[in-house]
C-alpha cells in the first residue's frame, strides 16, 4: 500500500466516535429520521474530525472502483417505466449528482431474478443498488457481493434495510375516515399479491373495518386503472350494496370510478371512494386520498446506500388529504 493511503473512515467509526449507533448516525448525518438537535450535532462533529467519506464514494477514491448507484426494479415485463420510478430517480440523482455518483436503471425478473443480480454484483461500476418491488424470493437470491451496497424500498431482510411509506397506517387513516362519514359497507382493491409491501395495507383495512364491527370485503387488483375498472365491476356483482371504495392506489381508484359512474352509481353520494399516492390528477378529479412521499423515500434510501447501514427499518408517514370524493 503506497505510504499515503489509509483506510477510508466508516460510517461505524463516526458512529463509535459520536457515542451512538450506526443507526442513528445514518439519520444525523441524512437529516431522515427523528434525531435529537444534540445528537445530531455530535454526529456531525464526529465526522468532520475523522475526515468521513459517504462509504461508496471512499471504495471509489481508494480502491479504483466506479461508483454509481442502480435502482433495480423487479417485475414480470421489461417495460417499466412509471411515475414513482421517475420520482425516485429524480430525488436520487438529487442525492448523487453533488457527489460526483451516476443513476441509473435495471429491470430485474421477478421469476427469475438470479442472473441479473449476479451481473450486477460482478459489474465493478456499480456502488450500490436501491430494489424497487422487493420480494422475499429476490432478497433470498441476492449475491454476497451486493450485501452492505443495497437497500430496499419495500420490505428487507437481516442484511438488507428497507425504507417505505406507512402503507398500514394510510389504509388504517381511508377506513377511520370512511367510518367516521358514515359508511357502512366498505370494500377493498388490494395491489398485486405478489408485492409482499401491499399485505400490509390490506391487513390494516382488515382490522380497521373489523374494528367498527363491519364486515370484510376484498377483491384482488393491482397498480393500474384497468384493475381498479375490473376489481370494482367485480364488487358490485359481488356485493351490490358497497357504499364505499378503498383502492390500493390512485391509479386503482381512477378505474373504479369510472366502473362506478358507467353503473349509474353517484359518487360520493351511492359510493365515496379513496386512494393512495396522492398523485397530480388526483386533485384535479378530487380524489380523496392519502400522500406517498416518494422524494423522501427515495432520498432516505440512497443516503443508505452511502452510509452502508445494514440493520434498518424505516417508514415514513402517510396524511389524509380529504377531497369531494370521499
Amino acid at each position: 500500500m503506497p505510504a499515503d493511503a489509509h483506510p477510508a473512515v466508516t460510517l461505524e467509526h463516526v458512529a463509535r466516535a459520536a457515542g451512538v449507533s450506526r443507526a442513528t448516525a445514518s439519520r444525523a448525518l441524512t437529516g431522515g429520521g427523528p434525531v435529537s438537535t444534540e445528537t445530531q450535532r455530535q454526529v456531525r462533529a464526529a465526522a468532520r474530525a475523522l475526515g468521513y467519506v459517504a462509504d461508496p464514494v471512499a471504495r471509489a477514491l481508494v480502491s479504483g472502483r466506479g461508483a454509481r448507484v442502480v435502482v433495480a426494479v423487479v417485475s414480470d415485463c421489461t417495460d417499466v417505466s412509471c411515475w414513482y420510478l421517475a420520482r425516485v430517480v429524480t430525488a436520487g440523482a438529487q442525492v448523487l449528482t453533488p457527489e460526483g455518483l451516476g443513476i441509473g436503471v435495471v429491470p430485474v425478473p421477478r421469476q427469475r431474478p438470479a442472473g441479473v443480480l449476479d451481473a450486477l454484483a460482478r459489474d465493478r461500476t456499480i456502488g450500490g443498488l436501491v430494489l424497487l418491488n422487493t420480494t422475499r424470493e429476490v432478497l433470498a437470491e441476492l449475491p454476497r457481493g451486493l450485501v452492505g451496497r443495497t437497500v430496499s424500498i419495500g420490505v428487507g431482510s437481516a442484511t438488507v434495510p428497507a425504507v417505505d411509506v406507512d402503507g398500514a397506517a394510510a389504509a388504517r387513516r381511508r377506513v377511520e375516515h370512511l367510518v367516521r362519514s358514515g359508511r357502512r359497507r366498505i370494500a377493498m382493491i388490494t395491489g398485486p399479491s405478489w408485492l409482499p409491501c401491499t399485505h400490509r395495507p390490506v391487513a390494516a383495512y382488515r382490522a380497521a373495518v373489523q374494528a367498527a364491527g363491519l364486515p370484510v370485503r376484498v377483491v384482488p387488483g393491482g397498480f393500474c386503472a384497468a384493475d381498479g375498472a375490473a376489481g370494482a365491476a367485480t364488487l358490485l356483482a359481488r356485493w351490490p350494496d358497497i357504499d364505499a371504495i378503498v383502492a390500493s392506489c390512485d391509479e386503482v381508484a381512477f378505474g373504479a370510478l369510472s366502473t362506478l359512474r358507467r353503473s349509474g352509481r353517484r359518487v360520493p353520494g351511492d359510493v365515496a371512494v379513496a386512494g393512495f399516492d396522492d398523485v397530480p390528477a388526483a386533485e384535479l378529479t378530487d380524489l380523496t386520498t392519502t400522500t406517498h412521499p416518494v422524494a423522501d423515500i427515495a432520498t432516505a434510501a440512497v443516503r443508505t446506500v452511502l452510509d452502508g447501514v445494514r440493520d434498518e427499518q424505516r417508514f415514513f408517514p402517510s396524511e389524509l388529504v380529504v377531497r369531494a370524493s370521499a
